[in-house]
């Protein structure tokens, strides 16, 4: 009554009636799907690495251990060379990482903010270079690592993966956005170029450097053919590669072998953990400069 009288709208209205889509239901449906065959994979690699290796190679499908062991993981770290290629994988990560997004970040820039002879065509160099598939280039990579005596060295392996046209892509895109008052108002007060990228531009782009940098750490670490090609000692050996010597040594241990390949990755996945809203980000950003 009072609604009525003093011709207030009930608080319903406006509001939009809820109903059932099927539509949002598939795609939901369709998406756990996706989820639980792309997660199967993963959990079977997970249990298996808690089996003896008798149990792994039973007969019939056991979808859990009958109980925890740890034999496995023991077996790996103290029969390989496990820590030395967690080592190699961090300074080869870190190095790629840092190098990477700095060339990449003063690379963006130029093409961005400076006008200078051929700047168009270094910018459409740069756009050709990211059609060209990586695997095209480890035969020329690796005439000329060998060449300059880099080969089974932590340099050999870091030089070739700094080449990242889509972060250079990324950049300059994120920095064309900025107003150019910002620029010319720090020029004015006597900023010089380094200062203006690295006091103003990649502060103001903080965001993007961090999900680049996550991500350039993730791929370096994951990285098979090139660190496979370069690193010609087991001391040398990431650990990505580490853990096919791993496989080879020990036959058709598949508890110890996929041990070793959950040790591999567990950095990378708790890295994924901690930083994913960053992750999925610059995935997104890739993406949306592939499409």
């Amino acid at each position: 009554m009072t609604d009525a009288i003093s011709g207030a709208q009930p608080r319903t209205a406006g509001r939009r009636p809820r109903y059932f889509d099927p539509g949002n239901w598939i795609l939901n449906l369709l998406t756990a799907a996706f989820a639980a065959i792309w997660f199967f994979p993963v959990y079977w690699a997970l249990a298996t690495s808690f089996k003896t290796d008798d149990e792994a190679v039973r007969k019939g499908i056991n979808m859990l251990p009958e109980s925890l062991h740890l034999d496995g993981y023991a077996f790996v770290i103290q029969n390989s060379d496990l820590p030395i290629w967690y080592v190699n994988s961090i300074i080869t990560s870190v190095a790629v990482t840092a190098i990477a997004v700095f060339m990449a970040a003063c690379a963006g820039y130029a093409i961005s903010q400076l006008r200078f002879p051929g700047r168009k065509l270094l910018w459409y160099t740069v756009l050709a270079s990211f059609m060209v598939p990586v695997s095209a280039l480890i035969v020329n990579h690796f005439i000329i690592i060998a060449d300059v005596k880099l080969l089974n060295t932590h340099a050999g392996m870091i030089l070739p993966m700094l080449i990242s046209p889509v972060t250079v892509i990324v950049y300059k895109n994120f920095f064309d956005s900025m107003p150019r008052e910002y620029r010319e108002a720090a020029l004015i007060d006597g900023a010089n170029e380094f200062q203006l990228l690295f006091q103003m531009f990649i502060p103001m782009n903080w965001g993007v450097t961090t999900a680049l940098a996550i991500i350039t750490f993730i791929g370096a670490w994951n990285s098979f053919l090139w660190p496979f090609l370069v690193a010609q000692d087991e001391k040398m050996m990431t650990v990505t590669v580490g853990i096919t010597a791993v496989q080879d040594a020990f036959g058709v241990a598949y508890a110890r072998t996929l041990s070793g390949a959950v040790l591999a990755s567990l950095p990378v996945a708790l890295a994924y953990l901690i930083f994913q809203r960053r992750v999925t980000q610059a995935i997104t950003l890739s993406a949306g400069i592939k499409g």
